[in-house]
């Protein structure tokens, strides 16, 4: 009995600090209005962005996809189906979010999603929340995998995911809480919309496990849900802005470096 306590405030330490670590790069990215002025320059802006965006993309490969093939290795030769069908809902979740939230996309006027009378910088604080959703379900599912005892998903594993989604979401703290700072918001009330689309991580995190834990036959097409809806987010926001102006090259070398950065440490803790 008390090997299996033990066992359980391990698992439950893990699962909390896991949910926590991306939410906290969130807040770190944020904090950064305290330190630096003005708005940050537009070509560091884009590197971030394809920072994250290479992240995101070996995440949703390696952390996820991956994993659901292998869960599905029963199937045979349709073990990708699984992965093709979650993939499919997480993207059209995603797009139905993006056109039913009002939100507004960095260096741009037109605001996305129903009309509504929002401030432009509660639509830009929207704008992130809105992609921070499957990061937070993506570190939820696989916490619900290594809960269910899935033997594809390591602590190891579910951490480099945690932390590869924290190191990318450093800089959209400080990409959301600068220019609202800029635009006339205290250092603290811009840090606190920064960190604030970052909170629901965490929490989306939660609810996946939550749900999760009544559908762990499911969990391949989870997994691969989550993929879908971050790689929704990829294409259709990350990229364009990435590429966007002059000097895309920048963009490019930095969504190689988040992809291989994320690749190594999902390799060297699983």
């Amino acid at each position: 009995m008390g090997n299996l306590r033990e066992r359980i405030f391990m698992f439950t330490k893990d699962v909390i600090l896991g949910l926590l670590i991306p939410f906290a790069g969130t807040a770190g990215g944020a904090a950064c209005v305290f330190f630096m002025r003005g708005q940050l320059n537009e070509k560091v802006q884009r590197a971030l962005t394809g920072f994250a965006a290479g992240v995101m993309v070996a995440a949703s490969i390696w952390s996820l996809l991956m994993p659901a093939m292998d869960q599905s290795e029963k199937m045979g030769k349709w073990a990708f189906v699984p992965a093709v069908v979650g993939f499919w809902l997480g993207v059209l979740l995603l797009l139905f979010l993006d056109s039913v939230i009002p939100h507004l996309h960095m260096d741009s006027d037109k605001p996305e999603g129903v009309k509504s009378r929002l401030q432009k910088s509660t639509m830009m604080v929207l704008a992130v929340t809105l992609h921070n959703i499957p990061e937070g379900m993506a570190v939820g599912v696989v916490y619900a995998g290594l809960l269910s005892e899935n033997a594809t998903i390591t602590v190891g594993g579910a951490l480099a995911l945690s932390i590869g989604i924290a190191i990318q979401n450093f800089p959209e703290g400080a990409i959301i809480s600068m220019p609202l700072h800029a635009n006339g918001k205290s250092r603290l009330s811009a840090f606190k919309d920064g960190a604030l689309s970052g909170a629901v991580e965490p929490v989306f995190g939660v609810l996946t496990i939550l749900a999760s834990g009544l559908l762990v036959p499911a969990m391949p097409y989870l997994l691969s849900f989550a993929a879908g809806a971050m790689m929704y987010v990829v294409v259709e926001e990350l990229i364009p802005e990435m590429s966007a102006g002059e000097h895309t090259n920048i963009g490019v070398l930095m969504f190689s470096f988040g992809f291989t950065l994320m690749m190594a440490l999902d390799v060297a803790l699983g």
